[in-house]
């Protein structure tokens, strides 16, 4: 067996790469998207939490 007889794989080439391809942009889309959810959460969560403080400053300031 060759390598083009292996990379054209009896006539089936086209479904077979095509398969394989969508397979692996499936798992690339499983792995980075809990990335970049979890950089989001942590940036809405870091945003709140400067809110909250700023507001505290605030009403501190406010009982002065």
């Amino acid at each position: 067996m060759s390598i083009s007889e292996f990379f054209h794989m009896g006539g089936y080439a086209v479904y077979v790469w095509s398969s394989y391809g969508l397979a692996f942009v499936v798992m690339l889309a499983i792995f980075i998207k809990p990335v970049l959810t979890r950089k989001q959460i942590i940036r809405e969560l870091r945003m709140k939490y400067r809110q909250q403080e700023r507001q505290q400053q605030d009403n501190a300031q406010a009982e002065n």
